[in-house]
């Protein structure tokens, strides 16, 4: 029988790696895709097929899933939309150029990439599409606003998709991680230095006081912080689920604001998330 197959983006480390290793371990076809071609050969070194996918640049969408397909012979399983990065900074500091660029990789070319995949899934009479959101998709966290708006984004964007293809056998699916030990945070250092001009800004103390030290001394790990493997976990059960859920919580932090969400009032909640 034809292994089950599927495109991970973002599998140069973290969740997408992670994720590569185990599904192929697990005798997944997996077509671990990444940004730079340094990560690609990595990973075909350990024995996946790996590919070039870089959001900002749509041609490699449409070159990698056609290199998986010529693989497969033109099915392919499921989709793992994993690849993003964070732009730290207040809001009141971030330029729309700033925001179009990471919508461009968190949002645009998810959506790029699940259009192009769902006739395929559709012809073949199934398929699982995952998005990787955040527990920042559900609550928005005070100078994460430009990750925040495209989690929030992508919930959207996924409910929508679940709803118009109710009928069909392709199912959506959500993994809601929180915070998990991943190179996001030291990836986000060049955006911030190219976008934010912080010692200008009016909230400079702020800066000083808050981000600086998170983003460039060595903290250890965050409060709840799990390794990438936990949410590799729960994409496996959402692609093999015969039922899955819509969505799938990994960390107590996402659990935890969630039902915070449904029960406080927003402004006991806006107060709960300025102290964190």
């Amino acid at each position: 029988m034809q292994k089950k197959s599927i495109l991970i983006t973002g599998c140069s480390s973290g969740i997408g790696y992670a994720t590569a290793k185990i599904l192929h371990k697990r005798g997944w076809k997996v077509f671990a895709t990444c940004r730079k071609q340094k990560d690609c050969n990595k990973l075909k070194n350990e024995g996946i097929e790996s590919f070039l996918l870089d959001y900002q640049r749509e041609k490699t969408i449409k070159t990698a899933l056609q290199s998986c397909l010529e693989v497969t012979g033109g099915t392919l399983d499921a989709i793992f939309n994993n690849g993003a990065f964070a732009t730290p900074g207040a809001l009141e500091d971030i330029s729309t150029g700033a925001l179009k660029d990471i919508f461009q990789t968190n949002v645009f070319g998810y959506h790029e990439l699940i259009r192009l995949s769902i006739p395929i899934m559709r012809d073949q009479g199934y398929g699982r599409i995952v998005n990787c959101s955040s527990v920042l998709g559900l609550v928005a966290l005070p100078f994460r606003g430009a990750y925040n708006s495209t989690k929030f984004a992508i919930e959207g964007l996924s409910d929508t998709l679940r709803v118009e293809l109710i009928n069909t056998n392709i199912k959506v699916i959500l993994i809601e991680p929180g915070p998990i030990t991943s190179l996001i945070r030291k990836n986000s250092i060049p955006k911030f230095e190219k976008w934010v001009k912080w010692e200008q800004s009016y909230r400079v103390d702020d800066y000083r006081k808050f981000l600086i030290p998170r983003l460039y001394k060595e903290n250890g790990l965050d409060s709840f912080e799990l390794p990438a493997n936990a949410v590799s976990k729960k994409v496996i059960h959402a692609l093999e689920s015969p039922k899955p859920k819509a969505r799938y919580f990994v960390t107590t932090p996402t659990y935890f604001m969630y039902y915070m969400k449904k029960i406080l009032p927003t402004k006991w909640l806006d107060l709960l998330i300025s102290k964190i």
